[in-house]
């Protein structure tokens, strides 16, 4: 006899029933992960965060602290959902679209709520929401010839990012009001250094991907010589 037994294919000679709708059930059930549920949730706290912090005028400390609290919980869910899906295998398409958006969508709505009302010059929002959104740009400009990494003056960006913003999302006074001036300052320094260097790297990344697409379209060389 030839071929499989039937009972090793499922008892027929027929594909199991379910066998695509199977797989299709488990990426399906895979999106709904834990990493995945943080990047929707702050994905909601984004028009939260808008509401808090525009109530009676967007000047009550009362709901600016809440404003606050919702961008807090915002940026601490935009450390652990990312090292979760990396740390226990939860990548997903839908993350990898997401948590980027995500990412923007709360900072953006912090800087322009905070020049809208006043307290941060536009000028301030312009250079670190060009800034993200060119690198966004230029990441998807090289991403068929590698990926950027995030470097160490990328993450200490964020954070001061987010420092900043959350500072001044706060009703401050005083000295604090004026510590936060300075982490503002230190965090825009980093937004613009950081970017320069990521420019540089796409460029090389670039460059290195054309050389090496050249050469594979380049013909063999036949290593014989004439006269031989």
């Amino acid at each position: 006899m030839t071929g499989a037994p039937a009972s090793a294919a499922g008892g027929t000679g027929r594909p199991t029933p379910g066998g695509k709708l199977g797989a299709a059930a488990v990426n399906q059930a895979s999106l709904w992960n834990i990493a995945n549920i943080l990047t929707m949730v702050r994905l909601v706290l984004v028009p939260a965060f808008v509401v808090l912090m525009l109530q009676d005028g967007g000047y009550d400390p009362a709901w600016r602290a809440w404003a606050w609290a919702a961008f807090a919980v915002a940026m601490i869910t935009d450390i652990f959902d990312g090292h979760l899906a990396r740390a226990y295998n939860l990548v997903t398409d839908f993350g990898k679209i997401a948590d980027p958006i995500a990412d923007k969508a709360i900072m953006a709505a912090g800087l322009i709520c905070l020049s809208a009302l006043g307290d941060l010059p536009w000028w301030v929002t312009g250079v670190i929401l060009f800034r993200e959104l060119g690198i966004t740009l230029m990441r998807f400009w090289v991403i068929r010839h590698g990926v950027i990494p995030a470097s160490r003056g990328g993450k200490m960006k964020t954070l001061a990012q987010g420092t900043a913003v959350g500072m001044y999302v706060l009703a401050l006074t005083g000295p604090l009001a004026t510590l936060r001036f300075w982490v503002m300052a230190v965090a825009v320094v980093l937004t613009v250094v950081t970017g320069l260097d990521y420019v540089r790297q796409a460029v090389v990344l670039r460059r290195r991907g054309l050389a090496a697409e050249r050469a594979l379209k380049a013909p063999p060389r036949t290593g014989t010589e004439p006269g031989r």
